[in-house]
């Protein structure tokens, strides 16, 4: 559905896109992710047609994007991250009106625009001037418009900006829904909606891609495999130095209370003295020590009241991997 070769995109003071290359097969739903300038807006608007590239070549369905870009707009529903949108327009007119810009007329204008509003959940602000609309009515708005003309593509950027933890949910749901209809091409920062929607995840840092693969693949290519949450009563004894001798613990952090409204923070504990402490300790990929650190408070005769692994996420890779790629 997406096929993008050598693309570079250079500005006069610096290179969004840097000789990208990526595939997004027919009926995937790829996350496409990277921190703030890695170039994934830049791809996603020329993909769209909006933004011409400096070299390289992209096609969408089979077509160029800059030789056939009016059979690529076809084929292709865009929603920015910041939609633009008729303030002065009401939402059914507004549909109505772009729907009929896309090639829509008649009885399939009236039977698209009315599917869309039931998808998106806008029957109860049909008749509302857009300009009255909150944040996530806008955004449903901008959803609907993209996928009015039925696209085989969707290209979706940030679409949860700005809702609450009900409509993302909702978003989430509606996106899984049309994965089974159309290809989807879904950048976002919130990571956990793209452990929960996506079928693969690109990672790009300076315009380049970093990583590619299933949510549930890539942490194993991290060189940690978690954390490990330790809280203990370690008496005098200097917990934080015999947890850092358990083989394949890589680091020990204490934990810092948080600071509550009745009382201020406290400081992280240094890892001796008396009452329950906790630690969080990174460990080795493909270590389990948590056995080991239970015979050691034993062996210690340490009170244990918590020791936990916390497997590694999608979050994870991304810090690690754009960390590193940024060095």
């Amino acid at each position: 559905m997406i096929k993008v070769e050598h693309l570079t995109k250079r500005y006069a003071s610096h290179t969004a896109v840097n000789d990208l290359s990526f595939e997004v097969e027919r009926g995937e739903i790829v996350g496409f992710l990277g921190p703030n300038g890695a170039g994934k807006s830049t791809t996603m608007r020329i993909l769209s047609c909006f933004l011409p590239a400096t070299t390289g070549r992209a096609t969408v369905a089979g077509f160029d994007v800059f030789s056939q870009s009016l059979d690529v707009r076809r084929h292709l529903g865009y929603m920015p991250e910041n939609v633009p949108l008729y303030t002065d327009m009401r939402v059914t007119e507004y549909l109505n009106y772009r729907a009929a810009l896309k090639g829509l007329s008649g009885s399939k204008l009236k039977t698209r625009v009315g599917a869309v509003k039931e998808l998106t959940d806008l029957r109860d602000v049909e008749n509302k001037l857009i300009g009255k609309l909150s944040k996530g009515y806008r955004q449903r708005v901008g959803l609907a418009e993209a996928m009015v003309h039925e696209p085989d593509l969707l290209i979706l950027d940030e679409p949860t900006i700005g809702l609450d933890p009900n409509q993302i949910r909702q978003v989430r749901d509606l996106i899984k829904d049309l994965g089974q209809r159309h290809t989807i091409l879904l950048s976002t920062h919130i990571l956990p909606e793209v452990e929960m929607t996506c079928s693969r995840v690109l990672i790009i840092n300076k315009g380049r891609v970093v990583a590619s693969d299933t949510p549930a693949n890539l942490p194993g290519t991290l060189r940690s495999a978690g954390n490990i949450h330790v809280e203990a009563d370690a008496g005098a004894e200097d917990a934080a130095a015999e947890l850092r001798k358990v083989r394949g613990v890589k680091d020990v952090a204490p934990v810092v209370a948080a600071a509550s409204a009745e009382s201020p923070a406290v400081p992280a504990p240094s890892g001796r003295g008396h009452g329950f402490q906790e630690f969080e300790l990174r460990v080795e990929a493909g270590a389990d020590p948590r056995l080991d650190i239970y015979e050691l408070a034993r062996a210690r005769n340490w009170k244990l009241r918590e020791l936990s692994l916390r497997r590694a996420t999608l979050e994870d890779v991304f810090v690690e991997i754009t960390h590193t790629d940024a060095h």
